[in-house]
């Protein structure tokens, strides 16, 4: 499957080598230029691209920049997707990092708000998971006590590319509902960073609580 990658820092680079290695065609872009992306892509065999070219005949696109860089993603940068593409947003809000975001201060989830700017309709995943993580504890299907995260969108189609994918790389998932539900898997949420299994995902996910914490607020 073809895939694009917009951002090439510790959870962008372990999901690069780890489709890689899986067999699928990765183009990886970061905001810095193709040129600086040799190493990865000698050490992966993915292609280093411009970020308006990521997208590009992808049938996923993972968005895993800091929130403050989502505006300033390129224009258009989807229109060459594969009909039906599947846009996964690793994003989380840290207003001491992305300054104050007064929507999301207001109660909007972030990923609703990477959604509107973009422009099209994303799939929250990845969001809470360590990177290395993804490198060391993938397991196969039906594995005890196999690692599960979370995945909250408001596409079926997408969400079960995106649920596929994510097994494929050796981990359970639990459809946490729609994204006016991804609150539940913000920083400062008990399923934040939670490297349970499908049970123990499940649990942490309705035990979050709408209000943020101070800590998470700027």
């Amino acid at each position: 499957m073809k895939i694009g990658i917009i951002g090439a820092g510790n959870i962008g680079g372990n999901l690069t080598r780890r489709l890689t290695a899986l067999g699928h065609e990765v183009a990886v872009a970061n905001s810095r230029g193709p040129h600086t992306l040799t190493a990865l892509a000698e050490e992966t065999g993915a292609t280093p691209v411009a970020a308006a070219d990521a997208a590009k005949g992808a049938r996923v696109v993972v968005v895993t920049v800091p929130l403050k860089a989502v505006p300033d993603l390129p224009d258009g940068f989807l229109d060459g997707a594969a009909e039906g593409v599947a846009v996964i947003d690793t994003g989380n809000y840290y207003p001491q990092r992305d300054g104050r975001i007064a929507d999301i201060e207001d109660g909007l989830p972030e990923s609703r708000w990477t959604e509107r700017q973009i422009g099209h309709p994303v799939i929250k995943a990845f969001n809470g998971t360590y990177a290395q993580d993804i490198l060391d504890r993938g397991r196969p299907q039906g594995t005890p006590g196999r690692q599960a995260l979370p995945v909250a969108g408001d596409d079926p189609a997408a969400k079960r590319t995106v649920r596929d994918l994510i097994d494929e790389l050796g981990f359970d998932t639990v459809d946490s509902g729609g994204l006016g539900d991804s609150w539940r898997q913000q920083p400062g949420t008990p399923v934040y960073g939670d490297r349970g299994d499908v049970d123990a995902i499940v649990k942490a996910l309705a035990e979050a609580s709408p209000e943020r914490t101070a800590e998470w607020r700027a």
